[in-house]
């Protein structure tokens, strides 16, 4: 949908709700049949996450992360129109409130659940902290350049690519109160590393670098998802923020791994990256047990 900007302005002429749906049905009706390997990936994946769950449910769970895919995708064009009360309920408003307003740099911790760019748009909207933005751009340059101008459209500055680690500890360091958005279920080698799922991994990827820069700007970190409740309507969960001037390194990776992977399977409906790692390659442990 990205590559093809006529599809993509389409997606913007028309009200929000209507190019969610269109979009959430291209994918289950079009895209899906397409991408056989993904959906085999997920499907295997999904078996070892929920193996209590029956293949009726399981493929259940799989056509509807089809269409929260198209969905997102469709959403993309939309959401300025998104950022918005009717559209994003927050777990315990006031308390996330607080936690924006308070001092000190802020690095906000995710996975590509429901929809991440309006989880972005959204944090930044919530606040007056000079945000930053960093992605791993699609291979296909003319989806990477739709993929850049949308999302600075409403993210402010999203960078990647070479030099971007500099320029990120700069953000962070030359503002009191600068944040971070950063999603940590990126796709490296084949493979998806965190979460961790009990699999015997070390700390690598973004979330070292999420330590590493955390440590140098004396940033706290807010654990958070956006999941989607029905149609492009959202809620917001968090974490309580993590600070390492208290905590260890190991103490931070345990708690936003055992919090962000328990929704990654909650919502594995809506979770992008089942389908971009490979658990039968290094086996996994010990699940999160939550209800789908």
């Amino acid at each position: 949908m990205l590559s093809n900007t006529f599809l993509f302005a389409l997606m913007r002429l028309l009200p929000a709700t209507l190019a969610s749906w269109i979009g959430g049905w291209l994918s289950a009706h079009v895209a899906r049949p397409r991408m056989k390997l993904r959906d085999a990936r997920a499907r295997a994946n999904l078996a070892l996450l929920a193996p209590e769950r029956t293949e009726a449910e399981r493929e259940a769970i799989l056509t509807r992360r089809w269409v929260n895919l198209g969905r997102t995708m469709a959403e993309l064009a939309n959401v300025d129109r998104l950022v918005n009360d009717a559209h994003v309920e927050v777990e315990d408003a006031p308390g996330y409130q607080a936690v924006l307003d308070g001092p000190r740099p802020l690095m906000a911790l995710s996975l590509h659940i429901g929809n991440w760019d309006l989880l972005a748009a959204h944090s930044k909207a919530a606040t007056d902290r000079p945000g930053l933005g960093v992605y791993a751009p699609p291979a296909d340059a003319k989806t990477a350049a739709q993929l850049r101008k949308a999302r600075e459209s409403y993210m402010g500055e999203a960078i990647t690519g070479k030099g971007a680690l500099l320029r990120i500890l700069q953000h962070l360091t030359g503002h009191p109160r600068a944040s971070l958005f950063i999603l940590l279920d990126e796709r490296r080698d084949l493979q998806v590393f965190f979460p961790r799922f009990g699999r015997d991994l070390p700390v690598s990827g973004n979330m070292a670098i999420a330590l590493r820069l955390a440590r140098k700007a004396k940033a706290r970190f807010l654990p958070l998802y956006l999941a989607r409740t029905q149609g492009p309507h959202f809620r917001l969960h968090w974490h309580a923020p993590l600070d390492p001037l208290e905590m260890s390194d190991e103490a931070i990776v345990a708690a936003v791994d055992a919090y962000l992977g328990a929704a990654s399977i909650k919502h594995a409906d809506q979770w992008l990256a089942l389908h971009d790692m490979d658990l039968s390659q290094q086996g996994h442990g010990p699940r999160h047990d939550a209800p789908m």
